[in-house]
């Protein structure tokens, strides 16, 4: 068969089909059959239907491990596009050394969680820990953060936050810079205040960032796995154990076929949130009309 010249575009987008089958449609077609058996990760999978799925809704572990990455998102997404809005506006203004220290407020960044997990645990150990010994020295006697189960998960949402916070900044300062300067000096022409600036000109045409970052830190909370594994790993207990780390326990533990299906009701648990803070902020973006 001769194929047209003016044809052959079509044929370019193949191999990328191709990559996209291999890489995520068979998976997620393994995965939804697996999640469909009691496989324990050797023997040959027998189905069972959806009992891996009514299990999850009586597992006490599971549904806390619900309860715990919630929370953990809850606190986390928000802190951190808070922070990175702040940081960006800080350092948007020109001031000797800028780029030296938004380097350093992206750096953490770039390090693995584990890595940075590790890094806080011994700064908060209680006894020899950096922090510990800082504050006795103030004649403050610190309580052990990490064995706290009230102040554990609050412990590892700041660590997260700290990490973090440098790349929601960046998101922000790009769209900071993609502001025209004519609409400022308008503004300025016009007499208005910061804040009216702010409201009617710097949020409106920064909302694109708004929503990159909203959504993608809704998804990092929700699927939140090193930093709690290396701070405290899911303890004291299961305070601080999340969904994620559950499901690498279920795994390794010769429940595949579960840890299966608890990876898809998790993939549901971020996807109801996305398409919900999406079609707000489109709403909200629309009213704009950027």
């Amino acid at each position: 068969m001769k194929i047209d010249s003016n044809q052959w575009h079509r044929y370019m987008a193949l191999p990328a089909f191709l990559l996209f089958s291999l890489f995520f449609l068979f998976p997620l077609f393994r995965g939804l059959t697996l999640s469909l058996t009691s496989w324990d990760g050797f023997s040959t999978p027998r189905f069972i239907g959806l009992r891996n799925f009514t299990s999850f809704l009586s597992d006490r572990r599971a549904l806390n491990d619900v309860k715990t990455t919630v929370l953990f998102a809850l606190g986390s997404a928000p802190l951190l596009n808070i922070c990175g809005l702040l940081l960006a506006l800080l350092l948007h203004t020109v001031f000797k050394g800028r780029n030296l220290v938004r380097s350093l407020v992206y750096l953490p960044a770039v390090i693995s969680p584990m890595i940075m997990g590790s890094v806080w645990y011994l700064l908060l150990q209680p006894q020899r820990g950096l922090f510990y010994i800082w504050l006795e020295r103030f004649g403050i006697t610190p309580g052990n953060w990490m064995l706290g189960s009230g102040t554990a998960l609050m412990t590892v949402i700041l660590v997260n936050v700290w990490q973090f916070a440098g790349m929601t900044m960046i998101i922000y300062l790009a769209g900071l810079q993609s502001i025209p300067d004519e609409l400022y000096e308008a503004a300025a022409v016009e007499g208005a205040g910061r804040l009216p600036v702010f409201r009617y000109i710097t949020l409106p045409q920064l909302f694109p960032a708004v929503k990159i970052n909203i959504i993608t830190n809704i998804i990092g909370s929700l699927s939140v796995f090193e930093i709690i594994l290396a701070l405290t790993d899911g303890g004291p207990g299961y305070a601080t154990e999340s969904l994620s780390i559950y499901i690498m326990r279920m795994c390794y533990g010769s429940k595949t076929g579960y840890s299966t299906a608890v990876a898809i009701i998790l993939f549901l648990i971020i996807l109801g949130p996305v398409l919900f803070s999406l079609k707000g902020l489109n709403k909200v973006e629309g009213g704009y009309d950027v």
